[in-house]
């Protein structure tokens, strides 16, 4: 019952929440203006700028910030138990992790589109700018090191989902086209894509399941598969071609038909969970402890690192990237901000609900293995220690969550395998069959993955050729150019050796506890921002003013005890030195930036800030309907 009643109660939570705290925000905080000019039909060149239907910006939007974030934090969490992860997921995700989202859509709809580094400069102090630009920098090099590996271990655990996340791509530019060229509807087509998207899901589970590696008569070798290596470079290679595409050919129809099959997969797993919990088949309460006592010995304190590992789902800095880096040059309304910033955030928040489920009373249902290699794997139960019984319950959990493993041997298979097959058993409630609803599970999990990874790519590009304006470095303000450096600098991350010995590859994940805290940090640097811009406005702050400290401390705190824990700390292992002094530069940029924050605050209160020259007159010629078929 307990299973039922969060999934229920949660979801709608966030439709009052929606409806409520985020109307007040945007009607007496922001007060969003519909006849506000936006930076989409100022600086229209269709190619980056483009206005766009409020239902395909969200699509873009959630399909972005959603990436495999909101499952993995939460799957990991859950070792402390599911009641804080769940706590955190719901009341971070309305009072801080939408608000941060809403908040940094207006600011950069309010400055031409800028990213909040660029508008720091002038809301804070100039040299905020550089700095910020230079935390940009260095968390979207380890998103795209590391969003470019996990895809590649998806696609080589789950073979069956490489064609359904490959169609979506030439299916989406032929939708992109119909749309922009001839005026067409966006639904129908895409409602289309939906049906082949779903199609090519089951084929891809029983017919053709593809292992790049055997494909090329290539054999896997070493830590990481050459099935990894190979996903890597051309995921990375596609993403060097979708970041510079117009975002009406691709990236807009692609996430809106993303959107539609996330959406569904959703709205199954939450049918799924109430189904399993109305029957009794899920039972959150005797299938994983609302607390843990027995947690690994070598995992981190939950104060700070709930904060730090659950960051998509409650409260994300890279949220505040999509929604000032690529969703505000897209937004064609002040009036869809909301819909778009605060409403795709407590979905997101929604998805990480089901995720905590599913990690527990869906891995309680029962466990299974994967028998056999090509098209004629299945999927058989796992029985229990000596009996011809299936695991389940409380024994499954734990059999999951070993805590005798320890912290870090709760690899990626295991953090993504505990929420697909505990959200195929979600499936399996409402008649699915399990090797069908892993198939589409992993599906979800890859889509997700892949939006994020090339939004990431447009994102980091954007940052180069901010930073390269700045310091005069011309040849790097051509997109082509910056997007080269920014594919260069992701490849050369994930293709680390863990050691002298290792091979290429293996070493790609090492820098992933750095993203944590470098991740929330951002949050709490972006939030500074928005409360600069409420601050010389006469506006209430006090809102965002408290998100803004915890997301500042929380994340510090994380850092300085992987930097100086005892022995095991960075400082004191000479393989993590490096790690240790990025870890000094991003705690170094964060300092800096606060106190140039503190140096003007008191000057700050009813000062606006100095405002953007005139748009030139001149504007180039491009046509009048908008992405998405609204003129």
């Amino acid at each position: 019952m307990a299973t039922l009643l969060i999934a229920a109660g949660a979801f709608i939570g966030y439709i009052i929440a929606y409806h409520t705290y985020g109307k007040w925000l945007s009607q007496k905080i922001f007060n969003v203006d519909a006849d506000a000019e936006v930076p989409s039909k100022q600086l229209r060149d269709d190619i980056d700028f483009v206005p766009t239907k409020k239902e395909v910006i969200f699509g873009h939007h959630f399909t972005s910030i959603a990436g495999t974030g909101p499952i993995v934090g939460p799957a990991i969490a859950v070792f402390w138990g599911w009641l804080p992860a769940l706590l955190w997921v719901l009341f971070g995700s309305i009072f801080v992790g939408a608000v941060h989202d809403f908040g940094a859509l207006i600011v950069s709809l309010r400055n031409r589109g800028q990213t909040v580094g660029e508008v720091a400069g002038r809301l804070i102090a100039p040299r905020t700018r550089i700095l910020f630009l230079l935390i940009l920098l260095l968390a979207l090099t380890v998103v795209l090191a590391i969003f470019g590996l996990v895809i590649a271990i998806i696609f080589s655990l789950y073979p069956e989902t490489v064609i359904p996340v490959w169609i979506t791509m030439p299916i989406a530019i032929v939708i992109g086209l119909m749309v922009y060229k001839q005026n067409a509807e966006l639904l129908i087509p895409s409602l289309v894509a939906l049906v082949i998207v779903y199609a090519s899901i089951y084929m891809g589970a029983y017919y053709w399941p593809i292992n790049i590696a055997t494909l090329f008569g290539i054999p896997d070798m070493g830590p990481f598969p050459n099935a990894v290596i190979l996903w890597t470079f051309v995921l990375l290679a596609y993403c060097a071609v979708a970041s510079v595409m117009p975002v009406w050919l691709l990236l807009q129809p692609r996430d809106f038909i993303n959107s539609h099959q996330l959406v569904l997969a959703l709205g199954l797993l939450l049918i799924g969970a109430l189904v399993a919990g109305a029957t009794g088949k899920a039972d959150l309460v005797g299938s994983a402890p609302a607390v843990a006592t027995n947690i690994p010995a070598d995992a981190p304190p939950i104060w700070p690192f709930l904060f730090i590992t659950i960051a998509c789902g409650a409260c994300s800095g890279f949220h505040c990237l999509v929604s000032s880096g690529t969703s505000s040059k897209q937004v064609e309304s002040e009036m869809d901000a909301q819909y778009v910033g605060y409403g795709a955030m407590l979905l997101e928040g929604g998805l990480a609900v089901i995720v905590i489920l599913a990690c527990c009373a869906g891995v309680g249902m029962g466990d299974f293995t994967r028998v056999g290699e090509g098209a004629a794997y299945s999927y058989q139960p796992t029985l229990a220690t000596g009996t011809d019984t299936q695991l389940a319950g409380l024994a499954a959990w734990e059999t999951r969550y070993d805590a005798s493993k320890g912290w870090g041997a709760f690899g990626l298979k295991d953090k993504i395998g505990a929420f697909i097959h505990g959200g195929a058993n979600f499936l399996g409630a409402i008649g699915i069959p399990m090797k069908l609803g892993i198939s589409i599970i992993a599906v979800l999990v890859a889509s997700f993955a892949a939006t994020t990874l090339d939004t990431a790519t447009r994102l980091q590009r954007y940052v180069i050729q901010e930073l390269a304006a700045t310091v005069h470095i011309k040849p790097l303000t051509n997109k082509y150019a910056a997007t080269g450096l920014a594919v260069a600098l992701g490849g050369m991350v994930a293709m680390m050796p863990a050691s002298a010995t290792a091979g290429p590859g293996s070493g790609g994940l090492i820098l992933w506890p750095l993203f944590g805290a470098t991740n929330q940090l951002l949050a709490g640097l972006a939030f500074m921002v928005i409360v600069f811009y409420l601050r010389r406005r006469n506006k209430p702050i006090i809102f965002a003013l408290v998100p803004m400290i915890v997301m500042l401390i929380m994340p510090a705190w994380a850092m300085l005890w992987n930097m100086f824990n005892g022995e095991t700390g960075w400082f004191f292992n000479p393989e993590k030195q490096h790690l240790f002094l990025f870890g000094v530069a991003v705690i170094g940029l964060q300092v800096w930036m606060m106190i140039e924050g503190l140096l003007v605050w008191s000057k700050s209160k009813g000062h606006l800030e100095e405002q953007l020259p005139e748009l030139s007159t001149i504007r180039p010629a491009v046509a009048t309907t908008s992405a998405g078929g609204s003129n």
